[in-house]
């Protein structure tokens, strides 16, 4: 069948076509997938925060719990486990800060690493660690953790990492930031041994943040974090979902390899067909085959990286942008011919015609494949091959006289259609006429001047064929209308 090489090719056509769009509509899916999860991220840290509020309200504020002086503690429990989970959900992770909540030698359990936590403003908060070490000694050896305010952490980083002769020259004696004392005291608390500083982390949170009155806004603060977050991590998945040169250059090698390896082995099939063994092929006939697989191998590269920018760059589906390719090949090929007169002009024009309607056919079948087979790749060559059949089973069956009949229904609804448009011409132009008319009726009936006014009520009246004797055009039928 002779039909049979244009066919796989119009089929790998296809398919290429389908393969890109299939690689499209995987990262359109991964972008609204992204985004749906992110939706339950933010949800899920908007409501550690919520819970973390709703707890200090209830729990330590109107409860007073811990006092005046010791009330900011709890605060700062509930907020850390709060905020740190917030952090956690909103880029997708598993919340992992627990708050104990039993007055005992653990505040807070993250990843089962236990935690005391200590906001108290003498001294860094340095002596509530060794009060707490002494009534639990056991406590860092048992792998736990001390968490004091970030600001707190800072400043006892900074300072014990200072040497004395830098300390001496460098920190104020005032109050403004840390001093020589503040260096004197946390050189001796690290001297003492008790407890390391790798023992010691910081707290999401600083010192002031966490008073009454002042959580509110720290929370606050928090949940715009927390959005701007979002919307970063949204702004990287759109990015993410972006055509980008390296898909597109995969696209592109990859349409070029398929492209190529069928031309190869229809131009070995060709030979074959020809009555020629392999063993028989000569230098001339593997020359042939190379230049038909280069040629082909070029066209394919430049078919998937035309059909990757149309699809992504232009409001073209895969289907219609493969035709579009197709077409743009075969009538350069048509004009080819046309410049080397092996066709003539009415040629170039028939076969162009030829070359698009197949095109189109073929997108259009692809298309219908897809929708009824919604295997990537798969549907659009099946719906191909059908289509295609179809179509040229349907333009061979055609004989001259049933193609000469078609030609002459088109002609007859062709004067029909002229006849029709010349009627409907005149209908209009009789319809402005009269429309012009009776404007200019309504015109003077309805004028300020009396004398028309009334001239031109008769008239409108008589135009829309009221009775005579019922048209008040004389003085004795006004007066016997308005006095009898």
């Amino acid at each position: 069948m002779n039909d049979i090489p244009k066919l796989v090719k119009s089929n790998q056509e296809q398919a290429i076509a389908s393969w890109v769009n299939y690689l499209n509509q995987l990262r359109i899916d991964d972008l609204l997938s992204s985004f749906s999860q992110q939706d339950e991220n933010l949800l899920n840290a908007f409501t550690s925060i919520d819970e973390a509020i709703r707890k200090i309200d209830l729990e330590v504020v109107t409860a007073n719990r811990g006092g005046q002086h010791g009330m900011h503690g709890f605060i700062a429990e509930i907020a850390e486990v709060g905020i740190s989970n917030a952090r956690q959900q909103i880029l997708g992770q598993e919340s992992d800060y627990q708050w104990v909540n039993n007055n005992g030698p653990v505040d807070l359990l993250r990843s089962g690493v236990e935690i005391q936590q200590k906001f108290v403003a003498a001294g860094f908060s340095l002596g509530a660690l060794t009060e707490h070490l002494k009534k639990y000694p056991d406590f860092v050896q048992n792998g736990g953790k001390y968490q004091i305010p970030a600001d707190h952490f800072e400043v006892i980083k900074k300072l014990y990492s200072m040497p004395p002769e830098e300390a001496g020259k460098l920190l104020s004696r005032s109050s403004d930031g840390p001093s020589f004392k503040d260096w004197q005291r946390i050189e001796a608390f690290f001297q003492e041994g008790s407890i390391a500083i790798e023992a010691l982390e910081p707290s999401t949170l600083n010192y002031h943040e966490v008073q009454r009155g002042v959580y509110e806004s720290t929370m606050a603060a928090e949940e715009t974090s927390l959005l701007s977050t979002d919307q970063s991590l949204r702004d990287n998945a759109f990015q993410e979902s972006l055509p980008n040169l390296k898909e597109g250059a995969t696209v592109t090698l990859a349409a070029a390899v398929i492209e190529g390896g069928t031309a190869f082995v229809l131009a070995v099939v060709a030979k074959r067909r020809e009555g020629k063994l392999f063993r028989e092929f000569s230098e001339q006939d593997w020359l042939d085959i190379a230049g038909e697989t280069g040629f082909s191998f070029v066209k394919g590269g430049v078919r998937g990286l035309s059909i990757y920018a149309l699809t992504n760059f232009t409001a073209t589906s895969a289907a219609a942008a493969s035709s579009i390719v197709t077409a743009a090949f075969g009538i350069a090929e048509q004009a080819n011919k046309l410049r080397h007169g092996e066709i003539d002009e009415l040629e170039f024009i028939e076969n162009s015609e030829l070359v698009a309607l197949e095109a189109a056919v073929s997108a259009l079948s692809s298309f219908a494949g897809q929708a009824l087979i919604p295997v990537p790749v798969l549907g659009a060559v099946i719906g191909n091959t059908v289509g295609t059949i179809m179509y040229r089973a349907v333009a061979s069956a055609l004989s001259k006289r049933e193609a000469d009949l078609i030609e002459r229904y088109f002609g007859e609804q062709r004067l029909l259609d002229e006849q029709l448009t010349a009627e409907y011409q005149e209908l209009i132009e009789k319809l402005d006429q009269g429309m012009s008319d009776y404007l200019g009726l309504l015109e003077r009936a309805f004028s300020p001047d009396v004398q028309v006014a009334l001239i031109g009520s008769v008239e409108l009246a008589r135009a829309l064929d009221v009775p005579v004797d019922e048209i008040l055009d004389s003085d004795e039928k006004v007066h016997a209308y308005f006095l009898d």
